[in-house]
């Protein structure tokens, strides 16, 4: 089989490229290890930037994520048990973001890929990728007991962070950063009206706390737990009760319970690989970095990653200029690294560390207090929080 573009990953970031692709008229095939099921079954975050809506809509899949999704024009922000809400619409000039789950986001692209009729293989065994470093690449796997070869010019590695895209490439050619922080989110999904109509995010001596929804029905809450706990130690009441004593009276008297839809432990990590490119070889969405969820960037960081390499696809195949696939790796790191920088402070405010201390907290509070009460500290949140622009070629 042979195709212009080998997308590796069915995740939001390789299907976002896949569909953007096709409507440019460059064929692309996916092939995922995982079954359609499977990936649709992931829960993620939900928080749409601007520049992420503009993608979908470029691609044609933003009708349901306007129809279904809510809009959001502000954050609250809870410490010393009040809230403040940050007002990013009057911030930044109109802007927002869309509330809408990446499990929707997800099915949207399936949808309109079937629809097309483009080729996904999932199910994909031993995926490998071969000769990147040249001009005729090839991603070799297993299938129903054969092995195939699928011959293309590019390849695009959006396979996550325990993907074989980046595994694929030497060691001496990637230089890696990371950060691990010493906790993690325990999240529940639950069939529940929200708290709040905005997000809420908490500073609390007992750790963050964030209030946040998919839907007018569906809530998703997070409590800051050790890095070394267990989602089986968690009953649904005990989630529920320490939820509770993180938020303010009127949190608390507007909180409604029930049972758990799902329930997980999500480490935090600061992680970026660089360079993005090697040789025809592009990584991109996890497969090149990871953010702490504190910021909503990590599906919005795909595909800005996604929105720079199919316009560089676009233009090699439209002008056979290679100019933009070389800048590719450079202004997907500038976006990432600010981002990066956003969700390490954001992460740093909010959450109690082991070291944070009486002294921490109260940096923290003082910083807080500056940040709801300095319009130009409250600006450069909102505009981190909606998103920065892209750059142009």
């Amino acid at each position: 089989m042979r195709t212009q573009v080998a997308i590796i990953g069915a995740g939001p970031a390789g299907l976002l490229l896949g569909q953007l692709l096709h409507v440019a008229g460059i064929d692309n095939v996916i092939v995922e290890r995982q079954t359609g099921d499977y990936v649709l079954g992931r829960i993620r975050a939900g928080v749409l930037e601007q520049v992420t809506m503009d993608l979908l809509k470029k691609a044609g899949v933003d009708a349901r994520a306007h129809a279904e999704g809510l809009p959001h024009h502000g954050i609250e922000l809870l410490f010393q048990g009040q809230r403040h809400r940050i007002d990013m619409h009057a911030h930044t000039h109109g802007r927002q973001v869309m509330v809408y789950g990446q499990t929707e986001v997800t099915r949207d692209l399936m949808e309109a890929r079937a629809a097309a009729g483009l080729t996904t293989i999932y199910g994909a065994a031993n995926v490998s990728l071969h000769d990147f470093d040249g001009e005729r690449p090839r991603v070799r796997y297993e299938k129903d007991g054969a092995t195939h070869e699928l011959e293309c010019d590019f390849i695009a590695g959006c396979d996550g962070y325990h993907g074989v895209s980046r595994a694929s490439v030497p060691a001496s050619a990637v230089k890696l950063y990371e950060k691990v922080y010493p906790f993690g989110w325990l999240g529940m999904l639950a069939d529940v009206p929200p708290v709040s109509d905005e997000l809420i995010y908490c500073n609390t001596p007992r750790g963050f706390a964030l209030c946040s929804m998919r839907s007018r029905t569906r809530s998703r809450y997070y409590v800051q737990v050790p890095v070394e706990e267990k989602v089986e130690n968690w009953s649904d009441d005990a989630f529920w009760n320490e939820l509770r004593l993180r938020l303010d009276p009127e949190g608390r008297e507007r909180l409604v319970t029930g049972p758990a839809l799902e329930k997980s432990i999500a480490p935090l990590r600061s992680f970026v690989a660089e360079p993005m490119r090697f040789g025809r070889l592009f990584l991109a969405g996890d497969a090149a970095h990871i953010v702490p969820p504190t910021g909503a960037k990590g599906l919005n960081l795909a595909a800005s990653d996604v929105g720079y390499l199919y316009q560089a696809l676009e233009r090699f195949y439209g002008e056979r200029s290679s100019s933009a696939l070389d800048r590719y790796s450079d202004l997907c790191l500038r976006r990432i690294w600010k981002a990066e920088r956003f969700s390490w402070w954001f992460t740093s405010l909010m959450h109690r560390f082991p070291d944070t201390g009486d002294f921490g907290q109260k940096i923290q509070e003082a910083e807080l207090d500056y940040l709801v009460h300095s319009p130009a500290a409250a600006t450069s949140l909102s505009e981190n929080y909606v998103g920065l622009p892209l750059e142009s070629f």
